[in-house]
C-alpha cells in the first residue's frame, strides 16, 4: 500500500462485476497495473466476445491494454459468481445504474449483484461500489450480502466512485485527478487505496455517505457550467457578442479555468443526464426543492431544440428537406449513444417532415438498432450529397480535417448549422456558406 498509511502494495487478486464501459475499463487498467484480474458479466455473448480478446464497446487504447493484460494471464472473463468471487480480495461493483421512471437511480443490478457476491463469498473481502449508486448505497449493499451470507464471514464496504470521461477513460484511470475511497471502516478505505498505489495521485478517504456525494455533486457541477454557457451563448446572439471568445476570456480567471465552457448542443451520455436527475430525485425525496439542478436540464433540452429551429430559420421550412447530420455518439471518440442529442436532434426533424441523412465515424452500428428509419452514410461527403443543410452535432477530429470546399460543391444549398463551434464564422461565410453557430456574433 502506499507509504502514506505505513505499508507496502503487493499485487492483488480482484473480480470487477459488470463488464460495460466503466467495469471493463476498470479491469484492463487494474490487470495493467499488476493485479490478477477476473471481469465477471452474466451476459454470455458480451463474455464470449470478450474471451476472445475482443473490446464490446470502443475507447481508445482499450483493444491494446486487454491485448496486454490476457497475454501475461493477468485478466480473464467469466459468467459465473462461482468462478470469480472465492478467491478474490476485492470484488469491484461497476453494474449500471439505469434511470429510473421518476428519474431516480434504479438499484436492481447493484442489488443482484450484491446477493449473487454473497452466495460466493469463501473468505474476508472489501466490496468496492464503483457504480454511481445514491447516497447510502453502500449500506444497502452492506445489509443485502448480510442477509445473503451462507456462512458469517468478515466483510467491508467501500465506495470508490469514477471519474473516467469516454473516449479519454484510459488515461483518466491511470492520470486520475484524484482518488475518493469512502467507507464506515478506515482501514477498508486504505486497502482499496493500496490497489492503487503505483498511481500519482491525491488520495481522499472519508466516510462512506461523502463519498457517494462526491460523485454527483462532480458531475452535477460540470453539467451546471455547460449549461450556463449556453444560457450566456443564447444571450450573445442578442447582443451580438462571440460566444468563444467569451468563454476565452472567463476561462482565463484562475478561479473559473477553461474546461466545460463551450457553448453547443449541450451535453448527453451516460453519467451527467441521468446522475443530474438523481441528484435531483433525491433532494426531492428529502423535502428539498432543487432549482438550480432542474434549470440546467431544462437548458440543457432546450439547446437541442435551439438547433433545430435555426434550422428551420435559415430554411424556411424542413418539410422535404435534406439534412445531413454529422455525429451521433454523444462525444467524439467514443460509440456511446445514450442520452445523446442526436438522437433528440433526428427524432424532432423528422417530426417537421426532413429527410434525415447521418454520418458517424464509431457510432452507426448501434444507433441502427433502434433508429433505423433514416439513411446511414459512408463518410461526411456522401451524407451532404445534395442536402440543403449539414447539421454538425459531434465533434470528431475528422470533422475538423473536412475539405469544405468540397463539401460545398456536392451540397444543394450551402447551409451548415454548427452545434460545437468548430468553424469560424468569418471562414465559413468567405467559403461561401450560410454558416450559423452557437452564441457567435
Amino acid at each position: 500500500m502506499t507509504e502514506a498509511f505505513g505499508y507496502i502494495s503487493d499485487m492483488s487478486s480482484l473480480s470487477v462485476v459488470g463488464t460495460g464501459y466503466v467495469g471493463l475499463t476498470t479491469a484492463a487498467c487494474l490487470a495493467d497495473l499488476g493485479h490478477e484480474v477476473v471481469a465477471l458479466d452474466i451476459d454470455a455473448s458480451k463474455i464470449a466476445t470478450l474471451k476472445q480478446g475482443k473490446p464490446t464497446i470502443y475507447e481508445p487504447g482499450l483493444q491494446e491494454l486487454m491485448t496486454r493484460a490476457i497475454k501475461a494471464d493477468r485478466l480473464r472473463f467469466t459468467t459465473e459468481y462461482a468462478d470469480a468471487i472465492p478467491n478474490s480480495e476485492f470484488v469491484f461493483v461497476a453494474v449500471g445504474t439505469p434511470m429510473g421512471r421518476r428519474g431516480e437511480a434504479d438499484l436492481v443490478f447493484v442489488k443482484q449483484a450484491a446477493r449473487s457476491i454473497a452466495k460466493a463469498m469463501k473468505r474476508t473481502m472489501t466490496i468496492i461500489n464503483k457504480s454511481t449508486v445514491p447516497i447510502g448505497t453502500g449500506d444497502i449493499v452492506s445489509r443485502i450480502i448480510g442477509e445473503n451470507l451462507e456462512e458469517e464471514i468478515p466483510f467491508s464496504v467501500v465506495s470508490n466512485p469514477e471519474f473516467l470521461r469516454e473516449g479519454s477513460a484510459i488515461h483518466d484511470f491511470m492520470h486520475p485527478d484524484r482518488l475518493v475511497f469512502g467507507s464506515h471502516s478506515r482501514p477498508a478505505a486504505e486497502a482499496v487505496a493500496a490497489i492503487y498505489a503505483r498511481l500519482d495521485t491525491n488520495i481522499l478517504i472519508t466516510d462512506l455517505h461523502t463519498a457517494e456525494m462526491i460523485k454527483y455533486a462532480s458531475n452535477a457541477f460540470l453539467a451546471t457550467r455547460i449549461s450556463f454557457i449556453n444560457e450566456i451563448a443564447r444571450i450573445c446572439e442578442r447582443v451580438d457578442a462571440d460566444v468563444k471568445v467569451v468563454s476565452q476570456g472567463m476561462g482565463m480567471d484562475r478561479r473559473i479555468g477553461p474546461m466545460f465552457l463551450d457553448a453547443g448542443i449541450g451535453y448527453g451520455g451516460s453519467c451527467f443526464p441521468k446522475d443530474v436527475k438523481a441528484l435531483a430525485r433525491i433532494a426531492e425525496t428529502l423535502g428539498y426543492h432543487p432549482e438550480l439542478l432542474d434549470a440546467v436540464m431544462e437548458i440543457n433540452l432546450d439547446q437541442r431544440t435551439l438547433l433545430v429551429e435555426k434550422l428551420r430559420e435559415v430554411l424556411g421550412g424542413l418539410r422535404d428537406q435534406v439534412i445531413a447530420v454529422l455525429g451521433l455518439a454523444y462525444k467524439p471518440n467514443t460509440d456511446d449513444v445514450r442520452e445523446a442529442p442526436a438522437i433528440d436532434v433526428i427524432n424532432s426533424l423528422k417530426q417537421k417532415g426532413a429527410r434525415v441523412r447521418a454520418y458517424d465515424p464509431k457510432a452507426m452500428p448501434v444507433l441502427k438498432q433502434t433508429l433505423n428509419d433514416i439513411q446511414y452514410c459512408r463518410d461526411a461527403y456522401e451524407a451532404a450529397n445534395g442536402a440543403d443543410a449539414v447539421l454538425l452535432v459531434t465533434e470528431w477530429e475528422e470533422f475538423r480535417q473536412l475539405d469544405l470546399e468540397r463539401m460545398k460543391r456536392v451540397m444543394r444549398r450551402p447551409v451548415i448549422v454548427d452545434g460545437r463551434n468548430l468553424y469560424e464564422p468569418n471562414v465559413m461565410r468567405e467559403l461561401g456558406f450560410v454558416y450559423r453557430g452557437v452564441g457567435r456574433s
